[in-house]
């Protein structure tokens, strides 16, 4: 438990935010930084042919210490965190035996975590809880995923009498913004399948995910003098307004749950001459997924067809699939992910992603890639937390997967 959480509160230490609007691989200098620093780990952990390359994907590998063919495993997680919330001088919180009430997190600003707001807290009564101050995200999206996996490792190294096979870690940048597969070498990463430890509460096992697209509206108005703007005028803003409330009133994330999918709103910005919008469109079903891109369209044909060729112009752009269709013709790598965790002492918890990880987009570049958990909550804002002892629990079964596939 000391190695796998101060290992976790040393990475959260550097602020790895990802920039969506930087343009840049990888999107922010800092990832790069880190992967570096934890190329340098490995290496003196005892891993071999340890890689960084100049977009911050950081490979390595433990050789096989077995005399028979077995597949090779991969374990994957990313570095970055996410853009939504600060990430910087992050200032953990241990709550030790947790009796089920609320949590200050800053008494100054009144900010709580309650379970009464976030009832899975129950779950974890008399654990020890490490949350944030109320100030920034924590950093266990995808930094208890890190630590995880190089706690099992640096462990499987101090205990070679534990039989292995090869297995492959792989550790992406900029997977928040959607961009974590973009240069991944699945080919010189050589798994024949892996696991990204980046879910949340204890014993998830997701292998089914949004279909997912990125959404940039461009709304073109004219500004007239408004006590001259009859028949003249083209108000950008209220012209989006329209094209809102066009969209399903309740295909929004904060009406939605389980299977099913939605339009969300980002980011807007405008005035009477230009207006712009951010939506990102989600759906399990690959059906309902292109309805939902065919509905844009035609909102958009009908508002060109009112207000004027080109007033509306979108860029849409599809960013990862539902990884079941990959997933499916091997799906005995879920069970040993479920037979690891049971023997683990975890409950299994099978559901699909509201979401997408990297092993989305890897499963269909050829690598079957599903989500274990790595232990945290309320991930992207102040009230994130994770239970210490889940940690410790994801180490133990990585170690059982690497058991259970070294006598496949």
């Amino acid at each position: 438990m000391e190695k796998v959480t101060e290992r976790f509160l040393r990475y959260i230490k550097t602020d790895t935010q990802s920039d969506p609007k930087s343009g840049r691989h990888p999107s922010t200098p800092s990832q790069l930084k880190f992967s570096k620093e934890l190329a340098m780990e490995l290496e003196k952990t005892g891993l071999q042919n340890v890689t960084v390359d100049d977009k911050a994907y950081v490979m390595a590998t433990l050789p096989s210490n077995i005399d028979k063919k077995v597949p090779v495993l991969g374990l994957i997680a990313h570095v970055d965190t996410s853009s939504d919330f600060s990430g910087k001088d992050i200032n953990p919180q241990f709550h030790h035996n947790y009796d089920g009430g609320d949590i200050v997190l800053n008494e100054k600003d009144n900010i709580v975590l309650s379970p009464a707001v976030f009832p899975e807290m129950l779950k974890y009564t008399g654990q020890t809880l490490i949350t944030t101050d109320g100030t920034t995200l924590l950093g266990a999206d995808d930094k208890a995923g890190l630590a995880e996996i190089v706690t099992a490792m640096e462990y499987l190294v101090e205990h070679p009498e534990i039989s292995h096979g090869e297995i492959r870690l792989g550790f992406t940048p900029d997977e928040e913004i959607g961009e974590g597969a973009d240069f991944f070498d699945v080919e010189k990463f050589g798994a024949d399948f892996a696991y990204t430890l980046d879910g949340d509460e204890l014993g998830v096992i997701e292998y089914e995910n949004f279909n997912a697209a990125m959404l940039k509206v461009t709304i073109k108005g004219q500004m007239v003098h408004p006590g001259y703007a009859k028949n003249k005028m083209k108000n950008s803003a209220l012209v989006a307004h329209k094209f809102i409330s066009m969209l399903p009133a309740f295909d929004i994330p904060e009406k939605t749950e389980g299977y099913e999918g939605f339009f969300h709103l980002m980011e807007i910005n405008g005035s009477v001459e230009k207006t712009e919008m951010q939506f990102i469109i989600r759906d399990h079903n690959r059906e309902l997924f292109e309805k939902r891109k065919k509905l844009v369209e035609g909102i958009v044909a009908q508002l060109n067809l009112e207000y004027g060729e080109n007033t509306v112009v979108i860029d849409m752009k599809d960013q990862y699939y539902n990884m079941l269709e990959k997933i499916e013709p091997v799906k005995h790598i879920i069970d040993i992910a479920r037979d690891a965790m049971l023997v683990s002492d975890v409950k299994p918890l099978i559901k699909a992603i509201r979401g997408g990880t990297d092993g989305a987009r890897l499963s269909y570049m050829g690598l079957p890639c599903p989500n274990l958990f790595a232990g945290g909550l309320n991930f992207h804002g102040r009230f994130e937390f994770i239970p210490e002892k889940s940690m410790v629990k994801a180490v133990e079964v990585i170690l059982k997967i690497v058991e259970k596939v070294s006598k496949m």
